[in-house]
């Protein structure tokens, strides 16, 4: 695992070495803190449907070609962790009129219980296109070994999206996960994005799956969510 975490790394280290010859070194920081109803991943609910907070801090290079960062957002595991921290690093080349996204991301449950397995990488491709107000994204998520009993999944989803107007926008989405020792499903969601000012967005969505399994985490739920950037 310590030989995937490097190999990651460098995966993403060497363009951006590259692409730093031709831009300048110089970089900023942006932040992101926010809240929401229900903390919803993959579609499946992370937070057993409870309402969570997030915040996040990254560096990006000034080409906009590299960033990397920290992360932190509150989840309810059998692990008994109540927040999950993580660290990532991605590229994102342009490529044939592409928007392309690639991302390697490790992932810890604090304070979990001892033998709990309570960390995991995950491997993120995006590919988008956007034409005037409508756009896509074809997303691919891959981990070799996630937390607690279960081990590798692939996330697969796609996605499109129309802006209706400067501050309004609408996104569908659907997308299969295929997991190893645990919940194979199809999820799917729906929702607007309205920036209420430049800095802070509402997000009302509804989620689900076909997952049947009792409890919150694979039911239906609408889900409100805020962000303020800064």
């Amino acid at each position: 695992m310590r030989a995937l975490m490097i190999a990651a790394v460098a995966a993403l280290a060497l363009p951006a070495v590259a692409h730093a010859q031709e831009a300048p070194a110089a970089g900023s920081w942006s932040f992101a803190v926010g809240a929401g109803t229900d903390n919803r991943s993959k579609d499946a609910s992370k937070s057993d449907g409870d309402a969570y907070a997030f915040g996040e801090a990254r560096w990006t290079n000034a080409s906009g070609f590299f960033y990397a960062g920290p992360s932190f957002q509150t989840i309810r595991s059998s692990s008994g962790s109540d927040l999950e921290a993580a660290v990532d690093a991605g590229i994102r080349p342009e490529i044939a009129g592409f928007d392309v996204d690639l991302n390697a991301k490790y992932k810890w449950q604090v304070d979990a219980i001892d033998g709990y397995d309570a960390d995991s990488w995950e491997f993120t491709g995006k590919i988008s296109r956007s034409i005037g107000p409508a756009k896509a994204r074809l997303t691919v998520q891959y981990s070799p070994d996630s937390t607690g009993s279960s081990k590798a999944w692939t996330w697969v989803e796609g996605r499109v999206g129309w802006d209706f107007t400067n501050k309004l926008s609408g996104t569908a989405a659907i997308g299969r996960r295929e997991q190893e020792n645990s919940v194979d499903y199809t999820g799917w969601n729906a929702g607007m994005t309205y920036a209420v000012t430049r800095d802070l967005d509402f997000d009302l969505r509804y989620y689900d799956t076909d997952a049947n399994v009792p409890g919150p985490q694979y039911a239906s739920a609408l889900v409100g969510e805020v962000t303020f950037s800064f």
